[in-house]
């Protein structure tokens, strides 16, 4: 039987899946790979979908595929895999996920042919991965993910915590339902997806579980998911070597100034926290207001706030150099928007949370950039 916590963290997979269609992740089935072998790299097996890499084949329940493709690369297939635990995500979890993509992305056979006609050429991707944790992340962890562009997200921003909420009591229900059945009546992990992404994204794979006693708390976290259809989560990505996963608690505000105006400045805000490490906010400089909210490993504002290099100066040159351009998706009725948040050196603030001033050639500004 699946251990809660691991529960928790299928759950939160799916519900990821959700808010992230909107930037056009879509996940991947069986369906999605009609070639025959040795073409084939997507199979359904026992325990759900797994995908073929050069020396073996991976298990793959959220692995999904954008519909645009960047310049001169592979259409982008991404794993989302996310840790819902009290301690830290470690290093053999950023590792594991390093090795499958190293792997698939190894898969270089373009052609097979079996000597009696033509070759016929493999289709390729280019395999990229994200962990999402609602702990954070080890200071080892963080260092190699960022070595491997090994995507870190961090949920515990307070615009995520109602949301964390309805998958903690509900991956409590599940697991207290399962424990009370008879082991041959127990459903799998599989099983219990299933079910729930009939309800948040259509697919219809099967088995699916179907005691009431574990279908009811998946039907109340979908209800509550769409409850919250404002909040949102998306997939932003800088000049810099990760991703950036944006929390809203109203989508729809900067979706509306987004479409208005695709490429608009905005102001880059880093507050710090009394319990937390410190957030990220986006806003627009002019017109409606909207907000955006992310963090950052530890360790890439280590290596930006570098106290030896002076934390004023390099704040500055992280916000000039990997901030000023933020480009996103949007997905819309089969359409693509691509909207372009532009970051003004200007109007850079950090907000320290406690008195503190300093003194600069241009006066006194205390904690303007």
């Amino acid at each position: 039987m699946v251990r809660l916590q691991t529960l928790r963290g299928y759950l939160l997979e799916e519900v990821l899946a959700w808010l992230l269609r909107s930037s056009g992740y879509r996940l991947l089935t069986e369906e999605d790979d009609a070639t025959r072998a040795p073409w084939k790299v997507l199979e359904k097996r026992k325990h759900g979908l797994v995908v073929r890499g050069r020396g073996a084949w991976h298990q793959a329940d959220t692995l999904g595929e954008f519909p645009y493709v960047p310049p001169f690369s592979l259409p982008i297939r991404l794993f989302a895999e996310a840790k819902f635990t009290h301690p830290k995500v470690g290093l053999p979890t950023v590792r594991n996920g390093h090795g499958i993509v190293h792997d698939l992305n190894e898969n270089v056979v373009t052609t097979w042919g079996n000597g009696s006609g033509p070759h016929r050429p493999r289709a390729r991707y280019h395999y990229s991965y994200a962990i999402f944790s609602t702990s954070g992340f080890t200071q080892d962890a963080q260092e190699f993910a960022l070595a491997h562009q090994i995507s870190l997200i961090d949920l515990s921003l307070p615009d995520f915590k109602a949301l964390c909420d309805l998958v903690r009591v509900a991956a409590k229900s599940v697991y207290d339902a399962t424990r009370s059945m008879p082991p041959s009546q127990q459903p799998t992990v599989y099983e219990i997806r299933n079910y729930l992404r009939r309800h948040l994204l259509n697919l219809w794979d099967e088995p699916a579980a179907d005691a009431p006693t574990v279908t009811g708390p998946l039907d109340t976290l979908a209800a509550g998911l769409r409850r919250r259809s404002s909040l949102g989560l998306v997939l932003a990505f800088p000049a810099a070597p990760f991703v950036l996963g944006l929390v809203s608690n109203d989508l729809y505000a900067f979706l509306s100034h987004a479409r208005e105006q695709p490429t608009h400045l905005v102001r880059v805000r880093r507050i710090h926290r009394s319990v937390g490490h410190p957030l990220w906010r986006i806003e627009p400089r002019e017109g409606p207001p909207y907000r955006l909210t992310f963090s950052l490993p530890e360790q890439v504002e280590a290596w930006i706030l570098d106290q030896e290099e002076g934390s004023r100066s390099r704040t500055h040159w992280m916000a000039r150099n990997l901030l000023s351009a933020i480009t996103m998706y949007w997905v819309d009725e089969n359409h693509t928007h691509t909207f372009q948040l532009r970051y003004s050196p200007e109007e850079f603030l950090e907000v320290s949370g406690r008195p503190r001033s300093f003194t600069s050639g241009f006066g006194e500004t205390p904690d303007l950039f």
